[in-house]
């Protein structure tokens, strides 16, 4: 049976909604889109709610009526920007030798309750990057091993609980609630990565409108995040600037005249802040140099973050660059230059069914993520926002005991249901002391406690 799934990439430029149905297999179909222009959102951070929650609705509103759906709950990004994070370990035995999904779950809890997480922050994610079983380092998977005791190294992703109150209010305002809720530099890094590099090792860094975010997925997951307030329309502001020309047509000349190798002579003709009638010439050269500057600064900002990471040295696929400022022309070639021992790619969304051409660009790679996402393409065993452990096992088998323990109960209770309605019936004796009743949730009633309350109702 197919379930519908509604993801919301709510950016500091554009919000972006896509409505798609998940098959039996897993597979994607998108069914219907909407984007609208970013209110009440600055960095990443809501600054108004009513006018984000107007900007959701619209996106929202948008997808319903091409989809032809009445969805109520959403996958929802949040920003890098108040995103933090830490690691924590979990140990524990395992009673039975053999590792089934309560262990793994066991084991992920004991690492979050280890965690020293402030009281301010809520946890989104907690994701395990390394197992070990016994002595053995490195366990891709434990599920099904042997094993007498079980460690769990994990990367807990918080983020501060007002922003996340923020957003929830945003979202519920447009009319929907929240099911999911997906750090956006993950969402990016699900959308864009291929096996190859998960498995090598490798850096995701979204440059978007106004913030950058960095992700380094190493081993199983992300091991580690970071933020960086600048983006595209950072760019649009200094050409505004250092131009005297209105916004509008600084962003129409980044957009036709953007380009970060080669250089020109030429001259354009721009209208004057504040005055229609005059126009300015300006050289292309020196709108060259405002966003060469820019965009430098941003990735030397970036590098030295990769650097801080301590992680460099294990990623082996390099970097993949994604988001709307990777259409500018040269951005692979300064990125090379600035990060020369890694290989360095612009990474598209992957190809989903149904897909519009208009969402196939680098920006809409965490909307695509957040799909993907809910589609279980997530880190296998992490905890998400909910508290629940999200995996692709068949656990049928596992839950059998919990099914035949439950049953025994119900079936014990009823038992002595009947029983309790039966004495009360036929008993001669006047006080009958209830508490001393044998224990209606105990499997086994005792012997020696079932012939004193016996004697103490005979005498």
């Amino acid at each position: 049976m197919s379930d519908t799934i509604l993801a919301i990439d709510i950016g500091s430029t554009k919000v972006c909604a896509i409505i798609a149905e998940i098959d039996d297999a897993g597979k994607l179909q998108v069914q219907g889109h909407g984007i609208a222009k970013s209110q009440g959102i600055k960095k990443g951070a809501i600054t108004n709610i009513e006018l984000a929650s107007r900007a959701i609705k619209k996106a929202i509103n948008d997808a319903k009526r091409i989809a032809g759906s009445n969805i109520t709950s959403a996958t929802v990004s949040i920003s890098n920007a108040y995103a933090k994070s830490l690691n924590s370990t979990g140990i524990v035995n395992i009673p039975h030798k053999d590792i089934s999904i309560k262990e793994i779950n066991r084991v992920m809890q004991t690492a979050l309750y280890n965690a020293n997480v402030p009281n301010e922050y809520e946890v989104v994610h907690v994701l395990p990057y390394n197992f070990r079983v016994d002595d053995q380092d490195f366990i891709e998977d434990p599920y099904g091993m042997n094993a007498s005791r079980m460690e769990v190294d994990v990367n807990i992703i918080m983020t501060q609980k007002s922003n996340l109150s923020n957003l929830k209010k945003s979202v519920r305002s447009a009319g929907v609630e929240i099911d999911g809720i997906v750090l956006s530099g993950y969402a990016s890094a699900i959308a864009t990565m291929d096996e190859d590099e998960k498995e090598l090792g490798v850096a995701v860094i979204d440059l978007g409108g106004q913030t950058s975010n960095l992700v380094v997925h190493v081993g199983n997951s992300i091991r580690y995040n970071d933020f960086l307030g600048v983006g595209s329309n950072h760019i649009t502001n200094d050409l505004s600037m250092a131009l005297h020309t209105p916004l509008q047509i600084a962003e129409n000349v980044k957009i036709r005249h953007g380009n970060l190798v080669e250089t020109s002579n030429e001259v354009i003709e721009l209208p004057i802040i504040g005055d229609e009638e005059n126009r300015n010439g300006v050289s292309l050269e020196i709108v060259h140099s405002v966003i060469f500057a820019r965009v430098e600064e941003a990735l030397m900002i970036l590098a030295k973050s990769l650097d801080k990471s301590a992680l460099k040295e294990q990623i082996g696929a390099g970097i993949i660059l994604t988001g709307g400022m990777t259409k500018l022309k040269g951005i692979r070639e300064l990125a090379q230059s600035i990060f020369p021992a890694l290989p360095v790619r612009i990474g598209k969304p992957r190809e989903i069914d149904g897909l519009f051409d208009e969402l196939k660009d680098p920006a809409y790679a965490t909307v695509i993520g957040l799909l993907l996402y809910k589609a279980g393409e997530h880190t296998q065993y992490e905890i998400d926002f909910q508290q629940q452990l999200l995996h692709s096992k068949d656990v049928r088998t596992d839950d059998l005991g919990d099914i035949k323990i439950d049953n025994t109960v119900k079936d014990t209770v009823t038992q002595r249901e009947k029983e309790k309605h039966h004495q009360e019936d036929t008993e001669k004796t006047e006080n009958i002391i209830f508490d001393d009743l044998p224990d209606l949730g105990a499997d086994k009633q005792n012997p020696i406690k079932k012939l004193t309350n016996w004697a103490k109702q005979l005498f």
